[in-house]
């Protein structure tokens, strides 16, 4: 009899203990907004910025609502208004082309690699369009990075980095969100911390950061910020920048704290199931595995493969044996979106062009999630499983 997993891709480990216990604390206090401290208090929230910026080597941090919410607030804080052209990946996850919409820009797609990893030669094509990168190390995917800064640096292209997939993760020495002026993190259950949702925002720049905690809500309280700018970086700023209130509350950062100071950790048991799946895919007829750049320390939260040059039909056909068997698969490449899965062209509020060679990929992208509560036997078990019914569809078409 054929095994069937039994595993849930959408559960999540538990709330550490010394987060559950710093949530209790916040809530018996009553203060749950970042100003509402005690006299001597900073706050979970200042707190974490400032443990954060630390974390991956920043001057400042900001901690926002959700990784959208930090988004658009690098977009505004760079300059971006209604009718900017702004350059993003084309395969990437809705809330990107929804934050440059929400900021009234006007998203240019740039194409995809093989990798799945943005389209350095696309970009360089498309370096005269505009003078912003929304770039988007989608599923955790991270592109050559030295390449990436040299076309924007030439074209004077200020990069902001979503990554969203990619806490944790560096580009040689360098963390992921630390090349571009902004780098932007989501804190949403399926990401590297949980706190259901959240987001936080890095730069070393003054004047962004100063506009992106007035926008975010600080009225005049910006002084509490442990990672913020001197105040001086304020002295034009607070008068003409509007609030967009989407602060963090000290709940999510007492949620959060003991999350990163486990993240090291973290990422390795994500890499090591990571591996437990690749391993067990590898040489799949009909299936490519992703290489990864060996500058690239990646964390394998999810993980995805190639289904290069098969129809729909047979994609779908692998997918559902596979969920049969209890393994959910996200597929990229249909024509409608489903659940979190869309592509470039179904965002009709982002007017886009064909991109043949982009599409070529699109319909091969097969994405499965890997949370730290399978083990790793358990990840062995979901590729034999993968493997048997890719190569069953394979071997019949």
């Amino acid at each position: 009899m054929s095994e069937r997993f039994t595993g849930s891709f959408t559960q999540q480990e538990p709330i550490p203990q010394a987060g559950i216990d710093a949530a209790m604390r916040v809530l018996q206090s009553g203060r749950l907004h970042r100003y509402n401290v005690a006299v001597g208090e900073h706050g979970e929230t200042a707190l974490l910025e400032q443990e954060f910026a630390a974390m991956v080597d920043a001057k400042y941090c900001l901690a926002v609502a959700s990784g959208g919410y930090a988004m658009a607030t690098a977009l505004r804080a760079v300059g971006v208004k209604a009718g900017d052209k702004v350059l993003s990946n084309a395969f990437t996850l809705a809330p990107v082309p929804g934050a440059i919409a929400a900021v009234g820009g006007v998203p240019v797609f740039v194409g995809v690699t093989r990798d799945l990893t943005i389209d350095l030669d696309d970009l360089a094509a498309k370096a005269d369009q505009a003078s912003v990168l929304l770039l988007s190390h989608m599923r955790g995917h991270m592109c050559d990075m030295d390449r990436l800064m040299a076309i924007c640096g030439a074209a004077g292209i200020k990069v902001i980095e979503d990554c969203a997939h990619t806490m944790g993760a560096k580009w040689g020495d360098t963390h992921s969100g630390r090349h571009g002026v902004m780098g932007c993190y989501s804190c949403q259950t399926y990401k590297h911390v949980n706190s259901g949702e959240g987001g936080l925002l890095v730069s070393d720049d003054d004047e962004l950061m100063a506009r992106a905690i007035m926008l975010s809500g600080s009225y005049m309280l910006f002084e509490r910020h442990l990672a913020g700018p001197p105040k001086e970086a304020y002295a034009l700023i607070k008068y003409e920048t509007p609030n967009i209130s989407g602060r963090m509350d000290h709940l999510r950062a007492a949620i959060l704290r003991p999350q990163l100071a486990d993240l090291e950790t973290q990422v390795q048991r994500w890499n090591d199931r990571y591996r437990a799946v690749e391993q067990g895919l590898a040489d799949t007829p009909g299936l490519t595995v992703i290489k990864r750049h060996a500058k690239e320390s990646y964390v394998g939260s999810s993980i995805q493969f190639l289904l290069e040059g098969w129809n729909g039909e047979a994609v779908n056909a692998a997918i559902a044996r596979c969920a049969a068997r209890g393994v959910e698969l996200k597929w990229f490449g249909g024509a409608e979106p489903v659940a979190f899965t869309s592509r470039y062209d179904s965002w009709r509020y982002a007017p886009s062009e064909a991109m043949p060679g982009t599409d070529e990929i699109l319909r091969g992208i097969v994405d499965m999630r890997l949370p730290l509560t399978f083990s790793e036997s358990d990840c062995a078990q979901v590729a034999r499983i993968i493997r048997a019914e890719v190569s069953a569809v394979y071997q019949a078409s």
